[in-house]
Formats: C-alpha cells, structure tokens, sequence
C-alpha cells in the first residue's frame, strides 16, 4: 500500500462536509458505545456533501413496525434509510434496530461499534441516492471506508461485506419530510 503523505492526509481529513447531527436513543442499551462524535466521524466519512441527518436507535418493536410500514415487512431489520433531499443538503433519518445490530455482529465476530459504523456508512449512502447496484455502492463504500481510515481510525471497517446483508433498504417516502421519524 502506498503512502499518503500527513499533509495530504490532513487536507483530505478538514475537507468534510459539514453535518447537523441529531442523536435520538429510544434505546439506550449502546448509548456508552455510540458518543456522538464518533457517529459523526462516521457519517462524514461517507457524507459527499453537508448534511441534516438524525440518527435514532431503536428497539425491536419499533424497529418492526416501522420495516412493516415503510416496506411491507414483518420483522425488525438493521438500518433504515428515509431520505427527504440530496441537495443542497442531505437530509436524512437513519433508523437503526439496536437488538438486530448486536445479534449481526455477533454472528460477524465483529466489534459492536464497527457494525454500527459499516451501517452508518450504508445508511449515509443509501440517503445521498447510492442504491444497491454493486458497483455503485461497493465503489460508494470503498471510498468512504478510505475517508474512514484517513480519519484516524487504526482499523479499517469493512464496508464492503454490505452484500452480506440484503435486507437492508431504503424507504420509499415523500421527500416532504411528513413521514419524518422521531
């Protein structure tokens, strides 16, 4: 692997899209595993341009109804996606079951924080119109897990393995913002 130089790597690093960032936990149980400024690394990693998102953690049940609401099916999934604009901001909800999260990491063998963070990532893309056509998103994850590691981060998320997972969506909602979450 090539190296890049500290400058260029800090260049890269202050050039982030600037992001609003709410924080909603109507389950708590990953709270003290998910500060605030480590979702937001996150999401800037993948953000290709400044954004509005919200960012809400749910429990099964929730997580349940709205997958059954917003795309017809009856069970809890990992992330959801609502997008409402790509331009000038992103503006988006992103959804995330906290039971289906840890139950998927644990069967990855990966750290709890490192799904979350390939999941942030997803949703960020899936809300700026990367759909689930391999080449468009693997390359969409491939860039932003590059941003990710020039971060700072020692380990590089493996965004890529989003194929192992496909259930995730994206909901198809107004972008009037009436279907808002929270």
């Amino acid at each position: 692997a090539q190296r890049v130089p500290l400058r260029n790597r800090l260049d890269e690093i202050e050039m982030k899209p600037e992001l609003a960032l709410s924080l909603q936990f109507a389950d708590p149980r990953h709270r003290d595993r998910l500060p605030r400024h480590k979702i937001g690394r996150w999401i800037r990693a993948a953000l290709e341009a400044p954004g509005e998102i919200t960012v809400r953690i749910v429990d099964a049940e929730e997580g349940r109804t709205l997958n059954q609401q917003f795309r017809g099916r009856d069970y809890a999934t990992n992330v959801l996606t609502f997008d409402y604009a790509t331009e000038p901001l992103v503006m988006a909800d992103l959804v995330l079951c906290a039971p289906v999260v840890a139950k998927e990491a644990k069967e990855l063998k990966k750290p709890l924080a490192e799904h979350y963070a390939h999941l942030l990532v997803h949703g960020t893309l899936h809300a700026q119109g990367h759909a689930h056509v391999a080449a468009d998103l693997e390359l969409a994850h491939h860039e932003a897990g590059g941003r990710f590691q020039l971060a700072g981060h020692q380990r590089h998320c493996a965004f890529k393995d989003v194929f192992q997972f496909p259930h995730i969506a994206r909901p198809r909602v107004g972008h009037d913002g009436i279907n808002r979450i929270g």
